[in-house]
């Protein structure tokens, strides 16, 4: 079982504290942004008197409002298509053993979210990975290369879009050539859609439920935590048309009984949250995106594209290991009393030896904020044992 690139490094942030250092937490994924009052004035007004179990697929007032946030956006589900889980966490792991057998192939563009690797640790699926490149944005690799990992165990293509660790938007174009391919195969196409909401420079965010024929093949995962910044919330979704698919998924669902009650009722409060709260945090994201982007670029020997969309960034470092340069910065640095806390990118890699270079920043603390770690990096970067020339410098200087 993998350890978390994100969390692992927390005991040398907590020493750091310790010593009266301030640490900017850029490792993960835990906006500052508030969560929308309709959800917390749900919970304050909760009157039951018994906390009891709900269906092990939801409670169906939560289901109907969540099928009715989906429609607008083009997913034509009904309740039907839903089960409610603790967490999209819960919702991939669902997935997986609903859809994969022990020992049957997943193929996964890395970088990907580490945890992916966890969930299919626990489910005892493989995972085939794909490289995709910061040289170009991290964008879907070509599918010649996709086919040229199916085996006759591969049962499913697992993507997130927006990406997590990397930002990138999937376009409807590489959407359709998976698609294709999809079909070719008759595999399973998990699509991870935490960060739908969070899609900048007027660019549309489009699903696999949005391309026709593929409504065997579809399960959608999604999460509460970003979309209205309640990560402690634990609630999830598994939505497919897929009818065997919903049924073998309800069995796992019944193993572990039901989805907490009081989630459900913030959730079911947090669909009314008005376009406004989202018009005003994509701003606040986009700013801070173009502020890191900016200030990484700036910094001699780092380069970072520009994501299309959640809160990530992955950044090429002129360092030898940026695992050993993240520890290093929290346990051996400060600069006026100040260090910063990254998540290794090699974490989000299932290739031996891919991302040592690289580290994942989750822009979720204020413009301030971001400009000050930034500066803390640069400083950090002049003086760390381990600097090299990157590949970027050694092409410009030929």
């Amino acid at each position: 079982m993998p350890a978390s690139p994100i969390r692992k490094l927390t005991p040398y942030a907590d020493k750091a504290k310790l010593d009266g250092k301030k640490v900017y937490h850029l490792n993960i994924g835990q906006p500052d942004i508030e969560t929308p009052a309709g959800m917390l004035n749900a919970i304050k007004n909760i009157d039951f008197k018994v906390w009891a179990y709900t269906p092990s697929e939801g409670t169906l007032s939560y289901r109907k409002k969540l099928s009715g946030y989906y429609n607008k956006s083009g997913y034509n589900i009904g309740p039907e298509n839903i089960v409610v889980t603790a967490g999209g966490s819960e919702a991939i792991t669902i997935a997986m053993m609903t859809c994969l057998d022990v020992g049957d192939e997943m193929i996964v563009p890395e970088p990907f979210y580490a945890n992916y690797n966890g969930f299919a640790c626990q489910s005892g699926v493989v995972v085939k990975p794909i490289l995709s490149f910061i040289e170009n944005g991290f964008a879907l690799p070509p599918i010649a290369e996709f086919e040229k990992l199916i085996t006759p165990k591969t049962k499913a293509i697992f993507i997130c879009s927006p990406n997590n660790p990397t930002g990138y938007l999937y376009s409807k174009d590489e959407l359709e050539e998976l698609k294709a391919l999809v079909l070719k195969y008759d595999l399973y196409l998990f699509t991870d859609e935490a960060y739908r909401e969070f899609c900048y420079d007027g660019r549309s965010f489009t699903s696999p439920m949005h391309l026709t024929g593929l409504d065997e093949n579809v399960i959608m995962i999604d999460t509460v935590s970003k979309r209205y910044s309640a990560c402690g919330a634990r609630l999830g979704c598994l939505i497919t048309k897929n009818k065997s698919v919903i049924a073998t998924a309800l069995k796992f669902a019944q193993a572990r009984l039901s989805p907490g009650m009081v989630e459900q009722i913030a959730g079911t409060a947090a669909v009314d949250t008005p376009d406004t709260y989202f018009e005003a945090v994509n701003k606040e994201y986009t700013q801070r995106r173009n502020t890191l982007v900016k200030a990484l670029n700036k910094i001699e020997g780092v380069y970072c594209p520009n994501p299309g969309g959640a809160f990530y960034v992955v950044a090429q470092l002129p360092v030898d290991n940026a695992d050993k340069f993240c520890q290093w910065i929290l346990e051996d640095f400060s600069y006026n009393n100040q260090t910063v806390m990254m998540a290794p990118a090699s974490g989000f890699y299932s290739t031996p030896g891919a991302g040592l270079k690289e580290v994942r920043i989750a822009y979720v603390l204020n413009i301030d904020d971001i400009e000050n770690a930034m500066i803390v990096l640069e400083e950090a970067l002049k003086v760390y044992p381990g600097r090299t020339v990157s590949s970027r410098q050694l092409a410009d200087s030929r």
